[in-house]
């Protein structure tokens, strides 16, 4: 019951930061994800916040939101940042904006200098995230093995992984990514129980 009650303020707290059913809707799904998390209801809601908190930081940057695509993915106060910037200074600058959030404990800046990427190519890594995370319902032998605790990001065809696992998950997981079509490479971002 104690767990209803909290997933039940977070998701009210959700809906009266945003005031929109969208919101509501999206916080009721996102709250619900919490349940197969390795991290606590804390740090899960920590992560959205961080997530959340320098989406709006770039957001209000004219420079930086005008000229640079960029995805804010946070595990544990673990943060990666994958997209283009156009100038060194930009993709540096994202990643201070970052650092100055509260809770963020660790930043991958994998900005790199380049245009906005296309839709095609957003779609493309779209599609290849949904068949990763498909791909790691096939695997086996690990006791306790959840792929819903995995975080699968994917940029200009490099699959990022994120997650509190065993060392034996993460690598059957990374193996397992690594064999669906048009991922170029797998980097692995997980912080281990073991």
């Amino acid at each position: 019951m104690h767990v209803f009650k909290t997933l039940l303020a977070v998701t009210l707290l959700t809906s009266l930061l945003g005031g929109c059913a969208a919101v509501v809707v999206t916080g009721a799904a996102t709250t619900a994800s919490a349940v197969h998390e390795r991290r606590t209801l804390g740090a899960f809601i920590d992560d959205e916040g961080i997530e959340l908190k320098t989406r709006l930081a770039i957001t209000e940057d004219k420079e930086i939101y005008s000229q640079v695509h960029v995805n804010i993915i946070s595990v544990n106060g673990v943060v990666l940042l994958v997209g283009q910037a156009p100038t060194e200074a930009l993709r540096m600058k994202i990643e201070d904006i970052t650092r100055g959030i509260e809770k963020v404990r660790v930043v991958h800046n994998e900005i790199i200098i380049a245009a906005p990427n296309s839709y095609m190519t957003r779609s493309s890594d779209s599609l290849i995230t949904a068949k990763v995370k498909g791909s790691l319902f096939s695997i086996k032998g690990h006791n306790g093995f959840d792929p819903t605790r995995v975080k699968v990001v994917t940029e200009n065809g490099v699959v990022y992984l994120m997650g509190i696992l065993y060392r034996s998950e993460a690598d059957a997981v990374a193996t397992e990514a690594s064999r669906v079509s048009g991922v170029q490479k797998v980097v692995k971002l997980f912080e281990y129980l073991d």
